[in-house]
């Protein structure tokens, strides 16, 4: 992609505003927060200490509306640390530039590398770089830095203590997150009845069990429905795909196909009224003709071997499903009364660690990151560099307001070229219509200190209402807000609105040419990526082959941990290829054609070894020496060959092919496993073909795609 097209797509995407669901209990609740803080300053103390006490009620609400599975309370105290700490050491050090220079190198290269923690972290150190930002325009002593530390503290107390006392839709995220992942396999169902080979993202159930992961004392009080039907959910998928294999399942054309219709049709049904049930804390309502459709019909089994057992399984675990719930289950036409209450089972919870266990794991995630070639370590670097840049700037200037270049600047900055470069046009369109509006407001009615501090709050309240749709809308509602802010402080607003367009529209372009000039490609990268997601996915076949080959000592949590770690290289696939699109680089490394034939290939390994772990043996069979022969021959290439992948040569697969002919001659062509393996061969063959570099396997790929 030319710089051109890259920066017409970022303008485009910087300008987009979304349509999405609104929270307006969450974004009331999280403005009563601001309005209480400077209501009290503006009672107790001083329009000054009011406007300064607000950014912490105002960081402490952004933080609680970023996507996370910890306590709301905890993101907001987390925040009213971070920010009085920061705060503390900003005022003491604010009377010398030097000193407050070195102070700033270091706070933002460390809030810099907090990405590498996760995207909350990553916000709430930012966070902190700007209340530090802002305070070199309050200089004060020792004791005067502890006491405005301990008001921006405030008003993070002050966001935590209302999310305890007026709870809106207790476990929303988790019962949301689970619900989700039922009606995407609803929807799953629903396409392989028409698609027997549909894509399913795994994204859904990724979230579903990261909102499952609790400390114990959240465990105790998790309400029971969220308990069960997640690991249900992940039962289910596989045993979907396979039912509706036209190889390992029922046959593509006659009245098993049919049946197997009704059955993806009728599981489709089920499932969504389990994930309605969940969503909202109701009973499970069935629809009559589903559960007509999961009873044997009267003429006897339609369906016959591998579909037969994969159709049973369905059932039985969408029974489970239905169970989980811990509900009465009602139909929407009883007949004979409504059925009993079956008790919910218990399912133990994924251990979430506390607070202080997580110090260990962030250290592991920053020493990780700690390194030259990570994007996460040259983005600290960068927002280092352009924070000091942008102070320098910015005090040079004879704008006043100097703060605001480096605010712009590391506001805006992320770790990667598209979110910056949408984020620096979005912030600086929004920042001119919500200066526009704010003081067309402040110029027509001159309105005092109190009726300030109401329209501040209520930009406030729009932004926590509209933050989702995109990020000018946000910064058009935060420009207003300060605008009002300075009415509030008594500050000349006529003067500082011009400033401001400017400072903000400078520190936009700084964070751009930052990027341009010291960029973090992931185009480079993808065929790591792709190798990454080859040797996951090796591992996952490789542990569901040996099921097969040695079924008494299969080992249920290896396949699991596998098929976690083949997710989430998929997802890191994906990412990567997203982010790629957005780069203005020319060399890829890997053609589009390629990508996406090869995409496809390593999505189709994964969903034959996923057809494969529906029909895991039991430990009492006999083991397979020819599943233990290909394993291994699949075990000796992966290395090799996802080493090809990165470095641009040929795959060789021979070996495993060899292996999988002499299984297939020696069992025949009636095994599951062998079926299963024979899909596997055949997904590692087209990728070859995508990957070739020769022009002749190019093409054959482009033909596929």
């Amino acid at each position: 992609m030319t710089w051109s097209s890259a920066l017409r797509k970022s303008v485009r995407a910087g300008l987009t505003v979304e349509r999405t669901p609104l929270t307006p209990l969450l974004a009331l609740r999280g403005t009563l927060g601001v309005a209480i803080v400077i209501g009290l300053m503006l009672w107790l103390g001083t329009p000054k200490l009011a406007v300064s006490s607000a950014f912490g009620a105002f960081a402490a609400g952004v933080a609680t509306f970023q996507r996370s599975w910890r306590p709301r309370p905890v993101l907001a105290l987390a925040v009213a640390v971070g920010l009085a700490v920061s705060t503390f050491l900003g005022y003491v050090a604010a009377a010398d530039h030097l000193a407050f220079a070195v102070l700033l190198g270091v706070w933002t290269l460390l809030a810099g590398m907090a990405w590498a923690i996760g995207p909350v972290s990553g916000l709430v150190a930012t966070q902190t770089i700007a209340v530090m930002l802002v305070t070199v325009t309050l200089p004060t002593s020792v004791a005067g830095a502890l006491h405005h530390a301990g008001l921006i503290a405030f008003g993070g107390l002050v966001q935590a203590a209302l999310i305890v006392l007026l709870p809106i839709r207790p476990w929303g995220l988790q019962r949301d997150a689970l619900a989700d992942a039922l009606a995407a396999e609803a929807d799953y169902a629903r396409r392989l009845r028409h698609d027997p080979v549909a894509r399913f993202d795994p994204q859904p159930l990724m979230d579903a069990r990261e909102a499952a992961e609790l400390t114990p004392r959240q465990a105790r009080s998790r309400p029971r429905q969220l308990g069960g039907p997640r690991g249900v959910a992940e039962r289910i998928r596989p045993v979907l795909a396979s039912l509706a294999d036209p190889v390992l399942g029922a046959p593509a054309e006659g009245p098993e196909r049919d049946r197997a219709r009704d059955l993806l049709g009728a599981a489709g049904s089920v499932l969504d009224s389990v994930a309605r049930a969940i969503r909202w804390g109701r009973p499970v309502r069935l629809s009559p003709e589903a559960v007509d459709t999961l009873e044997v019909p009267e003429s006897g089994p339609i369906l016959d071997g591998a579909a037969r057992r994969s159709a049973l399984r369905l059932i039985a675990l969408l029974g489970d499903a239905v169970e989980a719930t811990d509900e009465p289950v009602r139909t929407t036409a009883p007949q004979n009364g409504d059925p009993k209450r079956e008790p919910g089972k218990e399912h133990r919870h994924l251990l979430r660690p506390s607070v202080p266990r997580l110090v260990p794991v962030a250290l592991r995630a920053l020493r990780r990151e700690a390194r030259w070639s990570s994007p996460i370590g040259r983005h600290g670097v960068r927002i280092t560099v352009v924070a000091l840049i942008g102070y320098a700037l910015g005090s040079a200037l004879p704008l006043g307001h100097g703060y605001w270049v480096p605010l712009t600047s590391v506001m805006v900055m992320r770790p990667d070229f598209g979110q910056t470069y949408s984020r620096g046009v979005g912030r600086f369109v929004g920042t001119v219509v919500g200066v526009l509006i704010a003081g067309a407001l402040m110029a027509a009615f001159h309105p005092g200190t109190w009726v300030c501090a109401a329209l501040a709050v209520l930009c406030i309240g729009l932004m926590y209402l509209l933050m989702g749709t995109g990020y000018s809308v946000a910064s058009a509602c935060i420009a207003g807000y300060v605008v009002f802010l300075l009415g509030i402080a008594g500050e000349g607003w006529s003067q500082t609105v011009q400033a401001r367009v400017a400072l903000t529209l400078l520190g936009g372009l700084l964070a751009m040419a930052a990027y341009a000039l010291f960029p973090t490609w992931e185009t480079p990268r993808l065929r790591d990526r792709l190798g990454d997601w080859l040797e996951a996915n090796g591992r996952y076949s490789l542990a569901v082959l040996g099921a097969f080959a040695e079924p008494a000592e299969a080992k249920p949590r290896r396949v699991r941990e596998a098929l976690l770690d083949s997710r989430a290289a998929r997802t890191a696939w994906e990412d990567a290829a997203a982010r790629a699109l957005t780069e203005p680089v020319r060399h890829r490394g890997i053609s589009r054609t390629a990508e996406r034939a090869a995409e496809s290939a390593l999505a189709t390994m994964g969903r034959a070894t996923m057809l494969m772990e529906a029909h895991l043996p039991d430990r009492s069979t006999d083991p397979s020496k020819g599943a233990a022969a290909f394993a291994e021959a699949l075990r000796a290439a992966l290395p090799d060959t996802a080493a090809a992948v990165r470095e641009r040569r040929e795959l060789d697969w021979s070996a495993p092919r060899a292996a999988l002919d002499a299984w297939r001659a020696e069992a025949g062509d009636t095994g599951v496993a062998v079926r299963g393996a024979e899909l596997l061969m055949e997904a590692l063959e087209e990728l070859a073909t995508a990957l070739s570099p020769g022009p002749g396997g190019r093409n054959r790929a482009a033909r596929r795609v």
